[in-house]
């Protein structure tokens, strides 16, 4: 019964990925805790489905001409670095600690689907800012396995001048290259469940696909708005954790 769950909220991770260009980890997270699974695996594990499914979603955007691969090459290299660095830099961290770090992210995530979309910039920045913004946000995200998106999507439209669904697709495959090389750097410190992994990256890279298709179709406020109040309400759920946390 649990298992059937987990597979069909994967599904609706990668539908959420393959629409929105993020918000994986912010929900598989939650979800493995709710399994049983312990953090720091279940951020390594979260990693993995994410990237997997990102890359599922990529090639549907990718089809549809919906990604800046001249962004992406100067984005990925650093975002790769600093999704490395900051998985093994998880290991020097207490379960509780990397939890509050990733229910503050939840929040900021929530309040940005909240928001007003953010509008391009007139001229797209220099491409040296790609490699700082892919270093820092790579960091954060190989950290606590979330945040990728929410921070990579935002940058490209207002940093890099990138028109909205152009930003989901670029950042699709900033995530998915990022979240390997964080969860490369986790597997120092934490044991992934194979079965249950690929179990899940199956499931979340059909949902990818299927977000992927429907990317422009689904009314994007109402989507928005609704998966930002319920990664609020999951936000204060992993805080009480966390702050509850032997």
């Amino acid at each position: 019964m649990w298992l059937a769950l987990a597979a069909l909220v994967a599904f609706g991770i990668g539908l959420t990925l393959g629409l929105l260009g993020g918000g994986g980890s912010v929900l598989s997270v939650p979800l493995l805790l709710a399994l049983g699974i312990a953090p720091k695996p279940a951020i390594a594990l979260s990693l993995g489905v994410v990237a997997t499914a990102s890359l599922g979603a990529v090639a549907g955007h990718a089809h549809a001409g919906q990604v800046d691969w001249r962004a992406a090459a100067w984005l990925l290299p650093a975002a790769a670095l600093g999704g490395f660095a900051g998985g093994r830099a998880a290991g020097f961290f207490p379960d509780a600690a990397l939890l509050l770090v990733f229910a503050l992210l939840m929040f900021v995530a929530g309040g940005v689907m909240l928001g007003p979309r953010p509008a391009p910039t007139r001229r797209a920045a220099h491409p040296a800012w790609a490699g700082v913004g892919g270093i820092a946000i790579g960091f954060l995200t190989g950290l606590v396995g979330a945040g990728g998106g929410f921070l990579f999507v935002p940058a490209l439209v207002l940093v890099g001048g990138l028109p909205m669904r152009r930003a989901v697709g670029t950042s699709l495959v900033a995530i998915a290259v990022n979240a390997a090389a964080a969860l490369l750097g986790h597997l120092d410190h934490a044991e992934v469940p194979r079965g249950l992994a690929l179990g899940l990256a199956g499931a979340a890279v059909a949902g990818a696909v299927a977000g992927a298709r429907l990317a422009g179709r689904v009314p994007g406020r109402t989507l928005r708005r609704g998966f930002g109040a319920v990664v609020l309400a999951l936000a204060a759920w992993t805080f009480w954790r966390a702050a509850n946390a032997p």
